[in-house]
């Protein structure tokens, strides 16, 4: 399995999995399918289905263009908001394509039609989270509350392999890695990350235990944060970083 970040509109990611083992494609979150079929081109093998990430414009509104241009493709989603979705999914659901084992993960906080795409093959674990968690940050509460989005950071998706490769939905880093300096400032680890990401421009994929080790939303049982919010419970930390970060 190897996955190819696409680069789309001015900040979000669209992703090809390509299954070279299968000589297969798919694609999370073609939101721009001229450039998401034009990166697939080089590989020449058929484009056979879209995992949808949630219902948000900048991620399914691909997916009635590309079912006109590939009317067989398959299309995954997490709610009946998902344009042209012929495969609805619930929470644990897992299926096989080809040689690719995909678990289906509700994601909820961001929105409610979330889902993360944990997938697994013989050489690699890779999970597509899509505005749930991000490099060293996590979504917006749009239709969901921090106890939602806690268990979907701390408990499901903490909850996967350590070194499961993660691709987010947006190119967000530099700004999430500034407001995790300054809520979590003495944390070592962030800091070198900061350095690293300063200089590059497409910084996915992180993993499992990167986002464990410097992302904040991911790091609230810990006392520093805790004492920085003024809060104890996990939940409220969660959601005191959410309020500030909204504003920051």
């Amino acid at each position: 399995m190897k996955v190819v970040p696409v680069p789309v509109w001015q900040d979000n990611y669209a992703y090809l999995i390509v299954n070279e083992a299968d000589r297969t494609i798919g694609v999370v979150d073609p939101v721009d399918p001229e450039k998401v079929i034009n990166a697939a081109k080089p590989y020449n093998f058929p484009i056979e289905y879209i995992l949808t990430t949630h219902h948000h414009g900048d991620h399914a509104s691909g997916n009635e263009r590309m079912k006109q241009l590939f009317p067989d493709l398959a299309v995954y989603g997490g709610d009946n908001r998902i344009p042209a979705m012929t495969h609805p999914l619930k929470d644990g659901d897992t299926f096989k394509l080809g040689s690719l084992s995909i678990k289906a993960l509700q994601t909820f906080g961001h929105t409610n039609s979330s889902i993360s795409y944990y997938i697994e093959d013989n050489k690699d674990k890779v999970v597509f989270t899509g505005d749930t968690l991000f490099i060293a940050g996590c979504g917006r509460l749009f239709e969901g509350t921090p106890e939602q989005m806690h268990e979907s950071l701390n408990i499901k998706l903490a909850a996967l392999d350590k070194e499961t490769k993660v691709y987010v939905g947006h190119e967000y880093t530099k700004s999430n890695i500034k407001f995790a300096l300054h809520v979590d400032k003495d944390n070592l680890l962030l800091k070198q990350k900061a350095e690293l990401y300063a200089s590059t421009s497409i910084t996915v994929p992180s993993t499992i235990q990167n986002e464990l080790d410097i992302n904040p939303f991911m790091r609230v049982h810990l006392p520093s944060l805790q004492k920085f919010t003024g809060q104890t419970d996990p939940i409220m930390v969660l959601g005191a970083l959410r309020a500030m970060k909204d504003k920051f």
